[in-house]
């Protein structure tokens, strides 16, 4: 084995696109650095390489200052001088879908692909934990190595590195495996990706930084092969690094130091490797510390970003990529370049510091400005694509006087949902008659009985009610706007079994409805599957029908002080958490018919206004949240929170949706679920997997939080019942001691950004009306045993209703254009390759156990077994027959019929 030390300086600067300042700002700076970077290689100098952060963006956001420097780019790509990619953003890895985590590397290799080179390391410098099933992405995309800065060893303020008595690894490196068995090399920057920032050139100042700097890497690393990071966030590139290599190798002749690149680096590190390192097996977050610097509080920090986020993700990828997946193969043309523009523009978005919401307000309200026309660009492609279809559609089954309804299912799952859609009964074009006359023509006009029907014309349970007389256009394809008024009305109707991956048709008709009614009064409802007894405090009992079990006391909110960041949760030493338990609710039954009932259920709870006058004064002398003993003030404001608690006919439990008025600072607010279960661990949606985690932390703890990041839901469950609550863009939980309770964070408010300075944030505050929305889902054995994780999944992605008119069509009434069955199994995503016309779908195994998976598209000639980045392979038959390791993730390719 190699005994000589090695030195490897690897230039680099961490570039946050937007943090302590807004985007533009930091261009100004990227666009510095980038031109210094260029001058030093075009002249020649002894400057070997750079590494650009790992990152695709950077070159974009370069260019669009400097065009003309492509070329020159390309070039020092080409050289091995710009080390480029594979990410195209360095995303966070908890709050960002799956698939946002496999776009933003599928990019992030196609953007270097033009370029001609690429850096095949996965570079999560700065990520805040990583989720466990990374080194399966990774290996999958052909990557062998990553490199991290947290969630193995302790980082404390100021990212320093401390020690604790036990270390998950005693090296930086280490074999990081998913729970599937893939494996990585794992390089943890245990002394931070800056140290080997800003080396000496003067002799005196060298020998004792290089004394310092070899003696702290020499204290972790397995080999002789020691890394030193050459830059920080936003840092300056040294431009005398030859020369500071040059003194280095004169005052410590027996070091060789080499200005290095990752690709150098791990080639020789990976020669000298012990035999066996410790394995790391799954998350990375930090666990075996103090638990007051794992950043997980970001995942509450401006909720309403996340919610944006998740409405973001889940239209482009659950709901338009399939839908122009099905338009495709009935002979549409697919929106790849629009795709690409929104998941492209949705991604610039995800970088840590910009979704985790600890940012400055600048940033973040550029933030909402792309969520808007990401939404505004998939709800398109979503309205064309479902238009084109149902113009397919032979809908003149029931005759002319009908109003035919497509609804579109695109989870994969057979879901019976209430649906709810405007109708346009009627309308008059102003070209019929005079404008102004219209709207009173309109309303003069009875609404005739109405009912819903299926395609067989059986009467469906509906509500229907009139919304009034509205001004709308049309923009024709080949004309001018035609614009209109129509008398509307919202049509409510129970889908029963729509086909995963399909639709079914349904019918306003002109006919008398039956006597229709719900079970429900201002303090209970039911349906089938749950009874709900509302109590005087707003909260309510959910009683399990298939298995008699009762959830007591549900949907009580918390409320405590909060005097950390938008980093970091700080919960006032001492404070008891303020609850409704006591308080007296408002309760009124909303509505209640055949299709669904909802109660609302209103608090007006008066907390305190805010932190009291010590937390201003420990925040400008910039006193770490661990340290600060503020409390909160007496002076109080009303909290309002409207509930509405909404049991649809065919739902396993109720959809709750509270809108709270915000009017303090300071402050977390929570809902919670008390289980009373006897377990000592719970489920929780991740990146690909639903992860087991310990309900109470490793015995190094010592932050009275202990918070976790959620993806979809959260579960509990004690072998023979489970209670699983999903969400909409909620990602912070805990698992409270006290009744085993769910709590889930709705709200936080904090008022500075944190880490390295004093940065006020006082919209991070949340002032003003904000919205959450949660679904509460009991069962039998676990959340994946039973299934319920489906309904989770499901409770995030909306069906799409297209009114249409009565015409032949090539395609039937009801349709299904792909099927497949896995048990334990998940759907991912559906979407078209994107150098090719392949239809693209992807799984994951939920479990721990080998699941058979069976999948068949109808107008698909052959398949094959692909990977995350859409590689091809020897074809297998039509109908997929194959089995899925445990926590595998599965890509199956399909040619297409021309």
């Amino acid at each position: 084995m190699e005994t000589k030390t090695t030195a490897h300086i690897i230039s680099h600067s961490h570039w946050d696109r937007e943090w302590y300042m807004p985007f533009e700002k930091h261009r100004y700076y990227l666009v510095k650095l980038i031109d210094t970077l260029i001058d030093l290689f075009e002249k020649g100098e002894d400057f070997q390489s750079f590494h650009l952060d790992g990152q695709t963006i950077i070159l974009e956001d370069y260019l669009q200052i400097r065009p003309s420097k492509k070329d020159t780019l390309r070039k020092l790509i080409l050289a091995g001088k710009l080390h480029i990619g594979p990410w195209y953003v360095l995303q966070d890895a908890f709050l960002t879908s799956s698939e946002a985590n496999v776009r933003n590397l599928l990019y992030g290799l196609q953007d270097a692909k033009e370029y001609g080179a690429v850096s095949k390391l996965g570079y999560f410098p700065d990520t805040f934990g990583i989720y466990g099933q990374a080194p399966q992405l990774l290996q999958q995309a052909g990557i062998q190595t990553a490199t991290f800065g947290r969630g193995v060893k302790p980082t404390g303020f100021n990212n320093m590195v401390s020690d604790a008595k036990t270390f998950e690894s005693p090296y930086s490196e280490l074999t990081w495996k998913s729970p599937d068995g893939s494996e990585v090399l794992g390089i943890l920057f245990a002394n931070w990706y800056s140290n080997g920032n800003e080396v000496p050139v003067d002799r005196d100042q060298a020998k004792k930084y290089w004394e310092t700097k070899l003696s702290d890497a020499k204290r972790y690393s397995s080999t002789p092969h020691l890394l030193f990071m050459n830059g920080c966030d936003h840092q300056p590139v040294q431009t005398d690094m030859s020369e500071a290599i040059q003194v280095a190798r004169e005052l410590f002749p027996d070091v060789t130091f080499i200005h290095s690149n990752f690709d150098d680096y791990i080639e020789t590190l990976t020669q000298s490797l012990p035999e066996k390192l410790q394995t790391i097996t799954g998350e990375l977050r930090n666990q075996r510390t103090d638990g007051w610097s794992t950043l997980v509080n970001t995942a509450s920090a401006r909720i309403y970003l996340k919610q944006m986020n998740q409405e973001c993700q889940t239209l482009l990828e659950k709901v338009a990529e399939p839908l122009a997946v099905f338009s495709h193969v009935v002979g549409y043309e697919y929106p790849r370049d629009y795709l690409r523009y929104a998941w492209k523009m949705l991604m610039e978005n995800h970088p840590h510091d910009s979704i985790c919401g600890c940012s400055v307000d600048e940033v973040h309200r550029e933030m909402v400005t792309r969520f808007e026309k990401v939404n505004q660009t998939a709800s398109m492609i979503v309205e064309e694509k479902a238009k084109e279809i149902a113009t397919l559609i032979k809908t003149n089954q029931l005759g002319a006087d009908v109003i035919p309804m497509v609804v579109f299912n695109t989870t994969g799952n057979t879901r019976s949902v209430v649906v709810e859609r405007e109708i346009e009964f009627e309308k008059i074009y102003f070209s019929e008659m005079p404008f102004s006359e219209i709207p009173d023509a309109l309303r003069m006009k009875e609404i005739p009985a109405l009912v819903v029907v299926d395609k067989d014309g059986m009467e469906l349970d509906s509500s229907i009610d009139e919304l009034g007389v509205a001004f709308h256009y049309d923009l024709p394809d080949d004309g001018f706007r035609r614009p209109y008024y129509a008398k509307k009305l919202r049509v409510s109707f129970v889908a029963n079994e729509l086909p995963g991956f399909g639709y079914k048709t349904f019918y306003l008709k002109q006919q008398a409805p039956k006597i229709q009614h719900q079970i429900s009064n201002d303090h209970f409802m039911e349906n089938q599957y749950v009874h709900i007894h509302i109590h005087e405090n707003g909260s309510y009992s959910l009683t399990d029908k298939s298995t008699g079990k009762v959830y007591e006391n549900l949907g009580i909110y918390e409320n405590s002080g909060d005097i950390g960041n938008e980093y970091m949760f700080r919960k006032p030493d001492g404070e008891v958490p303020l609850t409704t338990q006591n308080q007296k609710a408002q309760i009124n039954m909303i509505e209640n018919n055949a299709v669904r009932s909802i109660i609302e259920v209103v608090h007006e709870w008066e907390i305190p206004k805010e932190a009291d006058e010590q937390f201003e004064l420990e925040k400008e002398k910039l006193v770490w949240h661990k340290d600060r003993t503020s409390g909160r003030s007496t002076e109080v404001v009303t909290l309002r929170i409207t509930t509405h608690i909404q049991l649809d006919q065919k739902a396993k439990g109720p959809k709750v949706k509270a809108t709270i008025e915000n009017n303090a600072k300071d402050h977390r607010l929570r809902v919670l679920f008390p289980t009373d279960f006897t377990t000592t661990e719970h489920h929780a949606d991740s990146v690909f997997e639903v992860v087991t985690r310990p309900n109470t932390p490793e015995r190094e703890w010592e932050n009275p939080s202990f918070d976790h990041h959620q993806q979809a839901f959260v579960s509990l469950s004690d072998g023979t019942n489970g209670l699983t609550v999903a969400n909409k863009g909620l990602h912070e939980y805990e698992i409270l001691n006290e009744n085993q309770a769910i709590a889930v964070t709705i709200l936080r408010a904090s008022s500075e950004l944190g880490d390295w300075g004093l940065f006020p944030t006082p919209e991070a505050q949340c002032l003003g009306t904000h919205v959450a929305e949660w679904m509460v889902i009991p069962h039998q054995g676990t959340v994946v045993e039973s299934e319920a994780y489906k309904e989770a999944y499901d409770f995030q992605v909306p069906v799409i209703t297209v009114q249409t008119g009565v015409h032949e069509g090539s395609l039937p009434a009801d349709h299904s254009f792909f099927s497949w069955d896995g048990k334990a199994v998940a759907f991912s995503s559906m979407k078209l390759a994107e150098e090719r016309d392949d239809v693209m779908v992807r799984w994951f195994n939920t479990s721990n156990q080998e699941q058979a998976l069976t999948a068949t598209l109808k107008n698909g000639t052959s398949a094959y077994k692909s990977t995350i980045i859409e590689t091809t392979a020897e074809p297998m038959q039509t109908h997929v027959n194959t089995e899925i390791k445990p926590y595998e993730i599965v890509t199956i390719g399909w040619k297409v019929e021309e």
